[in-house]
């Protein structure tokens, strides 16, 4: 249900849309619900969303609690009382993954995003530089999965901060290597193929 868009996260994601392009309020998707967007299917429990300082206010005001319920220690997250998911709002001008400062931070979403299924999502180049900063392992594998799905190269390194740049270089690697690793295998199960079609003809 979930890779058909007809699972809860979906329709969390749908509904917080809604309102927010209700309330002009600007966003944009991250995290996995983006990766999906660009085309790497990965399941996800939750939903992610950039927002301004503003933006992220202006949320809160029109509709905490009036269709959103605030997570205990968690300031930043609410549960969709009607789907029973919860939505993550990452905020302009925090930083990625631990948020402890560094070069990168989140970017303003009407700068980065580009409309994708009727949904402004973050581009693929802020989606991929945001992961890598995050510098967690599943962050990573995403990575690699985006560049096998798009077919990126070292020709894409220009577009990403040069704080990142090595981290790509690194997934790129990898996903080379498993190329490698796969195509072995294929090579090994063509001989296999062959040598029992040998056999079989010889008996």
């Amino acid at each position: 249900m979930f890779f058909e868009g007809r699972g809860p996260e979906h329709k969390t994601l749908r509904r917080i849309v809604e309102k927010l392009e209700k309330a002009n309020i600007s966003y944009a998707v991250v995290g996995a619900m983006a990766v999906n967007a660009h085309r790497h299917e990965r399941t996800t429990k939750d939903v992610d969303i950039l927002l301004t300082r503003e933006g992220f206010e202006r949320f809160r005001k029109l509709y905490v609690p009036k269709a959103y319920d605030r997570m205990p220690g968690r300031p930043r997250q609410f549960l969709d009382r009607r789907h029973q998911r919860t939505i993550d709002f990452l905020i302009t001008g925090n930083f990625p993954g631990t948020g402890e400062p560094g070069p990168i931070t989140f970017p303003d979403p009407a700068q980065v995003s580009e409309t994708i299924e009727n949904v402004r999502v973050v581009n693929l180049e802020t989606l991929i530089q945001l992961k890598l900063a995050a510098r967690r392992h599943y962050d990573f594998g995403d990575v690699v999965n985006l560049i096998r799905v798009h077919n990126l190269d070292e020709s894409f390194l220009p577009k990403l901060h040069p704080s990142v740049r090595q981290d790509f270089v690194e997934c790129l690697a990898e996903k080379r290597r498993d190329d490698e690793y796969e195509a072995r295998q294929d090579r090994m199960l063509e001989d296999t193929d062959r040598e029992d079609g040998y056999k079989a003809k010889k008996d």
